[in-house]
C-alpha cells in the first residue's frame, strides 16, 4: 500500500475554489488489499474535496477519506495565508467525513438530517475497515438553506434529497457554480437508500431549475474537474439513468446489467464518460432496487 495521501493532487478548477483529488488510479490501492471502503467505495472510482477560499478565509466542503488527507487540505490553506477555517458537509458517507478530526477545533457545519444520520450511525462509522474513530459530529446545524460568505465571495448551502436523504451542496450564487457532493455522480450515481428514488428524482429535476454554470462532483474524471467541471447536461444523464432504475420497480426485464447498454441514453446527453470501476456500482443499484422492490 502507498502511503495515505501520497497520490492527492491539488487543482484549480475556478476562481476561489480548489479541489483535493486522489483515486481512479489504476492497480493502486490505498488502504488494504481486502474489501473496504475506502479503496472500493471511494479510491478506486475517484474522489475530490474542495476549498471555497477568499483572502484569509476558506470553507472546505467535505473532509475526503482520511485524517492524512484532511491534513494536506489544512496545511494547504495555512501555507496560502487563510487562518479561518469552516468546514461543510455534504451527507453523513463515510468517504466525505473521514477527516473531521483534523478541523475539530474549526466550526463543522451540517444540515440537521446529516447530524442525526452521523450520531445514528456512530459505532458503524468508528468500526468499518478502516475505522473513522474518534467521530467528530458538526458542531452548527441548518435546515433548508444556509447563506454564507467566505471573505468576499456569496455561498449558500442548500439542503436536497439525492442520493442521501441528508444531502447538501454547495453553490455560489454569483457565479453559477455548484458543488455538488454525490447528488452528481460521473458517469451514475451510487444508489445508497433505493426506497428513495421518487425523491432523489424530484430534487434532480429542482436541481435542473437552478441557474447552473458548472458543476464540480466529488466523484468525476480529473481532468474534466480540473478543465472547469460539468454543465447541465450531467443533471440531465442523472436524471435519466435514475428514472429507468424507477422503472425497473415495475418492469424488471429493463435491468439489463451491461452499463454501456443500460445507461445508453444517458451517455448520449454527452455530459458523462463510461469508467470501467462503476460496472460494479451499476450492478449493485440493480440489486438494491430489486431488493427494494421485493
Amino acid at each position: 500500500m502507498h502511503r495515505l495521501g501520497s497520490t492527492l493532487r491539488v487543482v484549480r478548477p475556478a476562481p476561489c475554489v480548489l479541489g483535493f483529488y486522489d483515486g481512479r488510479i489504476a492497480g493502486v490501492r490505498a488502504h488494504s488489499d481486502g474489501p473496504n471502503w475506502l479503496d472500493d467505495g471511494a479510491f478506486a472510482l475517484g474522489i475530490c474535496a474542495y476549498a471555497v477560499v477568499d483572502g484569509d478565509e476558506a470553507l472546505v466542503f467535505d473532509t475526503h477519506i482520511s485524517r492524512a488527507h484532511a491534513a494536506i487540505i489544512r496545511r494547504t490553506l495555512e501555507e496560502q495565508g487563510v487562518t479561518r477555517i469552516r468546514v461543510a458537509l455534504s451527507h453523513w458517507h463515510a468517504d466525505h467525513i473521514a477527516g473531521n478530526e483534523v478541523f475539530a477545533d474549526c466550526e463543522i457545519i451540517a444540515n440537521e438530517l446529516t447530524a442525526q444520520a452521523l450520531e445514528a450511525n456512530r459505532v458503524k462509522l468508528e468500526t468499518r475497515d478502516p475505522p473513522i474513530r474518534p467521530l467528530v459530529l458538526p458542531n452548527r446545524l441548518f435546515a433548508g438553506t444556509l447563506a454564507l460568505t467566505v471573505g468576499t465571495v456569496a455561498v449558500e448551502l442548500r439542503q436536497v434529497d439525492i442520493h442521501s436523504h441528508d444531502g447538501t451542496v454547495l453553490f455560489l450564487p454569483e457565479t453559477g457554480l455548484l458543488l455538488a457532493g454525490d447528488a452528481l455522480e460521473d458517469p451514475v450515481t451510487y444508489v445508497a437508500e433505493p426506497a428513495r428514488l421518487s425523491h432523489h428524482l424530484a430534487d434532480l429535476r429542482r436541481l435542473a431549475g437552478w441557474p447552473i454554470a458548472r458543476i464540480l462532483p466529488s466523484h468525476g474524471a480529473l481532468e474534466v474537474i480540473e478543465a472547469g467541471g460539468y454543465d447541465k447536461r450531467f443533471i440531465e444523464a442523472s436524471l435519466r439513468y435514475v428514472e429507468r432504475l424507477e422503472r425497473c420497480r415495475a418492469a424488471p426485464e429493463l435491468a439489463d446489467p451491461d452499463l454501456r447498454t443500460f445507461a445508453a441514453d444517458a451517455f448520449a446527453a454527452g455530459a458523462i464518460s463510461y469508467f470501467a470501476p462503476y460496472e460494479a456500482v451499476h450492478r449493485a443499484n440493480l440489486a438494491a432496487v430489486g431488493a427494494a422492490r421485493a
